[in-house]
């Protein structure tokens, strides 16, 4: 195994280890892989429910806002419980803890697929969300932690771009498999690829080189104030709270636009409009290239002007229009958050779990607040004030781009 030495003599437990891997060895391609699986475990099973709203509100007599719920209570309980799962995964070890995680959510999906009551789906997704939490901060950690410099941005970029190709098939096959069957039906299928890929990851990731500690709430709790003392990852956390809250109010809220008059499109035709997550997949590995070459800055103010460009496109009447105007809108995302996360990696020399589980509590509180605060907006001012909602956010993310300058070269 081609190594790095390592001098961050950090509790993250660089100082145990000959050195760091190197993009083109045979375990960088393995960890890759693995992570790819992880990635499209964690974003199938978060958002198969995101087409299914408009369902939802059907078949249990709830308002747009309320059936956005199973979705925005997911990634709420998500949001906090990451907090302590990167600490706790310096006690339990980076690999058990994302291990567990990928199997309970898997079964879990499947048992969301025997839910009758709206009660009962809310329930189930609260624990969904909980033991969800620890994959993707410790995912970032172990990254962070075990691959060279040189090698992190592409690493990052391919696992982004698993979560981007889970969150495209479980979009896409929940709503064919709706359609033709039932969402039981559909989550039921899901569960099942998932426990495969669960294996998969569990057999192929090899083992951290973090030295284990005991679990201290006072580490716990300093880590995370030292983390929100820096003024570049407050920036970044930041941003990401704006960009998810406006990615994902776009796709909760534009399925109904679509399902609704003049368009009155089927679950499996709105379910293509999905596909564009295969341009987010790789507009997020271009950009973890891109990065050495242009900056950082860069790369994040032009994917934020591609999300204000494409949102605006999709006030057009035509669905050709729409499609692109997502299709932008989802490149430009996945740019910033590519960006974003590797940045936060490589920023934290100490504590990176907790730096990591910081950047992804805003990443999905701003999910769950305006993922659902979308749809008052959807409801009072229709597609127009859905997008003025989302535009907003991305300009707040604009803001905060220019105190990031100063540290471009870091």
């Amino acid at each position: 195994m081609e190594t790095l030495p390592c001098n961050n003599q950090s509790h993250t437990g660089c100082a145990v280890r000959p050195g760091r891997i190197r993009s083109g060895t045979s375990v960088y391609r393995r960890i890759n892989l693995a992570f790819f699986a992880a990635g499209f475990v964690t974003f199938v099973t978060l958002y198969d429910m995101q087409p299914l709203l408009p369902e939802f509100a059907r078949e249990f007599g709830v308002s747009p806002a309320l059936s956005s719920l199973p979705l925005s209570m997911a990634t709420g309980t998500l949001s906090i419980a990451m907090l302590f799962a990167g600490t706790l995964s310096e006690t339990w070890g980076r690999k058990r803890v994302m291990t567990a995680a990928l199997f309970l959510t898997s079964f879990l999906t499947l048992l969301t697929a025997t839910s009758n009551s709206f009660a009962g789906l809310l329930v189930v997704r609260l624990l969904q969300g909980l033991v969800l939490a620890g994959l993707p901060a410790v995912a970032m950690a172990y990254l962070g932690e075990e691959l060279d410099a040189s090698a992190l941005g592409s690493a990052m970029g391919l696992y982004i771009s698993g979560n981007a190709v889970g969150g495209m098939a479980g979009r896409l096959f929940t709503a064919a498999m709706t359609d033709l069957w039932s969402w039981q039906a559909a989550l039921g299928t899901i569960g099942v690829a998932c426990l495969l890929l669960s294996c998969f990851f569990a057999k192929s990731l090899p083992q951290s080189h973090l030295q284990q500690r005991p679990f201290e709430f006072r580490y716990l709790f300093s880590s995370l104030a030292r983390h929100l003392q820096d003024p570049l990852l407050l920036c970044l956390y930041g941003i990401s709270f704006m960009v998810m809250g406006g990615f994902v109010t776009l796709f909760n809220y534009l399925t109904f636009r679509l399902l609704a008059p003049p368009y009155g499109l089927s679950q499996s035709h709105v379910s293509l409009i999905f596909l564009v997550y295969l341009l987010g997949s790789m507009s997020a590995s271009a950009a973890g290239h891109l990065v050495n070459r242009c900056g950082r800055c860069v790369i994040i103010r032009s994917s934020l002007l591609a999300m204000i460009f494409g949102v605006l496109l999709t006030l057009a009447t035509a669905v050709p229009h729409i499609i692109g105007g997502v299709a932008f809108f989802t490149i430009g995302f996945f740019g910033v958050h590519s960006v974003a996360s590797s940045w936060v990696g490589r920023r934290a020399l100490t504590a990176k779990a907790q730096a990591s589980a910081l950047y992804l509590f805003f990443y999905y509180l701003g999910s769950s607040i305006s993922g659902t605060a979308g749809g008052v907006f959807w409801l009072r001012g229709g597609w127009g004030g859905v997008v003025g909602l989302i535009v907003l956010l991305v300009l707040l993310a604009m803001a905060l781009t220019f105190p990031l300058a100063k540290y471009r070269n870091e």
